[in-house]
């Protein structure tokens, strides 16, 4: 965790308010880092490590996006409402009422570097560099691999999983236990896992707006209106120095995340051995090694 001072508060966002928090003093010796977290419908709380980074001379910028954490919460906004334009849109007044359009990276984990991916390829001038962590870069492709890699847990296990998604039956503790052997493995395999990553994963369960309408009840049975959405078709038009991340173990296999490798212009990808979709716990040093690498390359 960083020693340097934070500062909380609120941002307008229309009717509604964005929770961030700050790390580091504006401007900095480098260039503001604005972590945007997963999901859709996490908190920041599993990022709350990349606070460090403002020790080095980056200001951090955490926050948790519409629906969740500190931010206003909307149990009643009908699925329609939650779009990635939606926000796209919450990105732009952030990094507008915090004045860090002079110069700012993304780290985008998970949905988060979905959501980055599609800023940068407008191509902001104010941005100087971009990380996609653990990303696939469409749905499509990540329910493809999701198939592969249910096929390779325990005996029974997807079957227990199958049977309850069939019956509309997710919220039962059968389907949890049957998911969390799934988790173990493809999303942090730290045992147990770390407190910030627990107050992630409950604040999902205790308000899932945002999640089951965007995403579904679990990481591999995606039925919401995420389904059919993808970046492919854009991420060639990221201009900036692009670092992409991705552990061993993922569930966002190199499958999901290969198009980012092959599209973007100016990219490195960064393969964490030991890892699953979270190497910024599961690998920390390594992580902030290769994350501080990039971040002198972007200026």
């Amino acid at each position: 965790m960083s020693r340097t001072a934070t500062v909380k508060g609120h941002l307008p966002f229309g009717p509604y308010r964005t929770w961030y928090r700050r790390t580091g003093e504006l401007p900095g010796a480098g260039p503001a880092v604005v972590a945007l977290h997963g999901g859709p419908g996490s908190t920041h709380d599993y990022l709350v490590g990349l606070a460090a980074l403002a020790d080095h001379g980056y200001p951090v910028i955490h926050y948790d996006q519409l629906g969740n954490g500190g931010s206003t919460h909307l149990p009643d906004a009908p699925p329609g409402f939650w779009t990635p334009r939606l926000f796209l849109d919450e990105l732009d007044n952030l990094l507008d009422r915090l004045g860090l359009r002079d110069g700012y990276v993304l780290v985008g984990q998970s949905w988060g570097g979905m959501l980055g991916a599609a800023h940068a390829a407008a191509r902001p001038p104010g941005l100087r560099g971009l990380v996609i962590a653990n990303a696939p870069a469409s749905y499509p492709l990540w329910l493809k691999e999701m198939a592969v890699l249910r096929g390779r847990l325990p005996p029974g296990v997807d079957d227990v999983l199958r049977a309850h998604e069939e019956a509309g039956t997710t919220d039962s503790r059968e389907y949890f236990e049957a998911m969390m052997v799934f988790y173990n493995r493809h999303v942090c395999r730290l045992s147990p896992w770390p407190q910030e990553f627990q107050a992630t994963f409950m604040e999902i369960y205790n308000d899932p707006t945002v999640y089951y309408a965007m995403n579904g009840p679990s990481e591999f049975h995606v039925i919401g209106s995420l389904r059919d959405w993808g970046v492919e078709d854009r991420v060639a038009d990221i201009e900036v120095p692009t670092l992409l991340i991705s552990g061993r173990h993922d569930e966002a296999t190199p499958e999901t995340v290969r198009p980012y490798f092959e599209l973007i212009p100016d990219v490195r990808w960064e393969i964490f051995e030991n890892s699953s979709h979270t190497p910024h716990l599961e690998e920390p040093e390594r992580f902030t090694q290769v994350l501080l690498d990039h971040l002198k390359e972007c200026g």
